[in-house]
C-alpha cells in the first residue's frame, strides 16, 4: 500500500493529514522536476558539447558542458523568479 492510500478503518478517513499529503506532494514534485531538469540538461548539453564521444571528455568538451549547465541553472532561476514574482 502506498502512502497516499486510505485506511480501511470503516470511516473512510485518510491515514495522513492534508498538510502531510501536501508535503509529500511537494517532495515528489521537486524530485520529478529535478529529474526532468537533469535529463534535459544532460541531453541538450551532451548534444551541443560532445562532438566525438570517446572514453573521456576533452578540456573543451568539459568546459562547454560546465558552461551549458550553468546557463540552464541560471535560466531556470530567472524563469522561476519571474513566475513567483508575477503573482
Amino acid at each position: 500500500m502506498d502512502s497516499f492510500s486510505s485506511g480501511s478503518s470503516g470511516t473512510g478517513s485518510p491515514q495522513i493529514s492534508t498538510g502531510e499529503f501536501m508535503d509529500q506532494m511537494k517532495v515528489q514534485l521537486a524530485q520529478a522536476y529535478a529529474q526532468e531538469f537533469l535529463e534535459t540538461v544532460r541531453g541538450k548539453c551532451f548534444e551541443k558539447c560532445i562532438t566525438k564521444p570517446g572514453s573521456s571528455l576533452s578540456g573543451s568538451e568539459s568546459s562547454c558542458i560546465s558552461r551549458c549547465v550553468d546557463r540552464y541553472i541560471e535560466a531556470t532561476g530567472i524563469v522561476g523568479r519571474a513566475l513567483f514574482n508575477s503573482r
